[in-house]
């Protein structure tokens, strides 16, 4: 499946066949070039940390956002009108987030795709809700998002209670694992996780032996680590984000830890690698499918990497679904009225999203999320293993 051809008009194909991929790196900087506002766009905003250790996640997912509002744009937009993106800096803080949220809704944004901390996404739904502003979710997985009986969330990833019990599976069918320690920071998404975790660990009949919170932003985690070895896992599994993640990885090693490691979908990016060295080979990572491991996506890869110097982050290409399903609704929806395309997102049911087909059940999840393990080699990720239709670890291709 071809990324340009993913629900879009001719006129996407023309350009695609006549021009190649260089009008969509023309159409990208355009679009955000001094001077280019439209008198005539459709506002979608873009919540994201572009402050703070979570910064580099925030950039690329603003990126996956361009990318799709160029594809967009290059066809002749939506409504006969252009799609204008609205990123606003959340901090991953839920102070600064509704901030961001009233900054979004002041500057009349028709709807939101966006979102990567659970903690900043959770207060900016709420003023989104108040405002009645669809919000389509592409990195924030707390369950919590989709469970406050809210119509105006969508979610083109899955949610922590599907990836713990997939964790869980993976420690126990894998790894043949005994005995596990659970290590979260402490944060809305990290609890979530490690929770859904331990929970079907215990279910499982695998021994939790340790299951406490660190303080993110700390230097060593040294007495943490010690503390946890004494307890002797076979696996230790940490539901924070990457930057904690590649510390916690270093010091392991350094002290002669031998378990395996493993991270969740908040630890897959390519600062672990930086942070950790050579210690981060080996470490086994769940997360929803990489864009490189995506038999769809290829053609996102390439334009991506043409547009910006270098290849894509884990959730660009769910922002890039999170606004290509947003334009379809709008487009559904024959306006731009936010209860409008509302409306039309919970009436989507197959869109030919680069992830795979999109669909929302009731609640506003993705009706089927999928996930896989990758794992570091050579200061890469490398695709690992996946579950087959009868639940069998697979290696993958």
């Amino acid at each position: 499946m071809n990324i340009q051809n993913n629900g879009l008009p001719g006129a996407a194909r023309v350009l695609r066949q006549t021009f190649g991929t260089t009008i969509l790196g023309l159409a990208v900087l355009a679009a955000f070039a001094p001077g280019a506002v439209h008198s005539q766009t459709i506002k979608i905003g873009v919540p994201v940390p572009l402050s703070g250790s979570n910064a580099n996640a925030g950039t690329d997912i603003v990126d996956g956002a361009k990318l799709a509002a160029a594809r967009i744009n290059a066809a002749g937009g939506v409504l006969g009108k252009q799609i204008e993106l609205v990123p606003e800096d959340d901090a991953c803080d839920a102070q600064t987030a509704v901030q961001a949220a009233q900054k979004l809704v002041d500057a009349g944004v028709a709807a939101v795709a966006g979102g990567y901390c659970s903690s900043a996404a959770l207060p900016e739904l709420s003023t989104f809700h108040r405002a009645g502003i669809p919000y389509v979710l592409d990195a924030s997985t707390n369950p919590k998002l989709t469970e406050m009986g809210y119509d105006n969330v969508f979610r083109t990833i899955g949610r922590d209670d599907e990836q713990g019990p997939f964790a869980a599976s993976f420690i126990k069918n894998s790894l043949h694992a005994k005995r596990a320690a659970v290590i979260d920071d402490n944060t809305t998404y990290a609890k979530g996780l490690a929770q859904n975790t331990v929970e079907a660990l215990k279910k499982d009949g695998v021994d939790v032996v340790y299951a406490d919170s660190i303080t993110p932003g700390q230097m060593d985690y040294s007495p943490t680590l010690t503390k946890v070895a004494s307890l002797h896992p076979d696996v230790i599994y940490y539901t924070g984000y990457f930057s904690e993640a590649g510390l916690i990885v270093k010091e392991a090693r350094q002290l002669g830890l031998k378990m395996t490691l493993m991270g969740g979908d908040g630890t897959n990016d390519p600062t672990l690698m930086k942070t950790a060295g050579p210690a981060a080979d080996g470490m086994i990572i769940t997360t929803s499918p990489l864009a490189q491991f995506l038999s769809g996506a290829h053609g996102f890869v390439d334009d991506y990497t043409k547009a910006y110097g270098h290849g894509p982050g884990p959730y660009s290409v769910y922002e890039y679904d999170a606004v290509g399903v947003t334009a379809r609704a709008i487009a559904d929806a024959k306006s731009a009225s936010p209860a409008a395309i509302i409306a039309a997102l919970h009436k989507i049911k197959d869109y030919p999203g680069v992830t795979g087909t999109i669909g929302f059940n009731p609640k506003g999840d993705r009706a089927v999320a999928v996930y896989i393990t990758i794992i570091v080699r050579n200061d890469e990720f490398a695709a690992y293993q996946r579950q087959d239709a009868s639940g069998k670890w697979v290696t993958m291709k």
